[in-house]
């Protein structure tokens, strides 16, 4: 098991740049925000399952803004905390589990509001309601149209093909006697 620790951080880096309010980011745009070449970010894809931009009609890639967000934060686990590639795939899946965890801890509900909770429990009773009733008969399931009746399609009468008349060899043009050369028959 490889540790999460960095093995070396490098001082005084500069803060990354501000991400621009954009729908899509092409790859040299990430690229200049990340400060890396384009072939790293492309490298990054096939090595990163979580970095996955979208491929436009004409191929191109177009990252959006949680992407570029995932591209900064691998080029800091790799470059500033200095981890290696696998390192930093193991950073991220111990993230993710952290983050379920936290989810699903007692801090989740401390942040839903009463009032929503109010609402959905009304909800959840009216439709609880809703479904305990009786069925009546107008409410059985009715066909859409009624079916059509199964009628047999008429046949057409039989009728016999003609017969192919058979070819008769032709005629030979040339007298028994003399063969195709002009010569005798022995």
């Amino acid at each position: 098991m490889v540790p999460l620790e960095p093995t070396r951080k490098r001082p005084g880096t500069p803060p990354t740049r501000e991400i621009p309010d954009k729908l899509y980011f092409r790859i040299g745009e990430v690229a200049k925000l990340c400060e890396v070449p384009a072939y790293v970010l492309r490298f990054w894809e096939g090595e990163f399952p979580q970095l996955r931009p979208n491929k436009g009609g004409t191929g191109q890639r177009l990252f959006r803004r949680r992407d570029v967000e995932m591209a900064l934060r691998i080029k800091t686990l790799l470059y500033d905390e200095g981890y290696t590639i696998p390192g930093a795939r193991q950073a991220f899946k111990a993230e993710l589990r952290g983050g379920k965890d936290a989810q699903s801890g007692p801090e989740a509900g401390a942040t839903v509001d009463a009032r929503h909770l109010l609402v959905l429990q009304k909800e959840l009773r009216e439709l609880h309601a809703l479904l305990s009733r009786p069925a009546t008969e107008k409410q059985s399931l009715q066909p859409i149209r009624a079916p059509r009746p199964v009628v047999p399609a008429p046949r057409p009468p039989h009728t016999p093909l003609p017969r192919p008349t058979l070819l008769q060899p032709a005629k030979p043009s040339v007298p028994r006697s003399e063969s195709l050369f002009g010569f005798p028959d022995s």
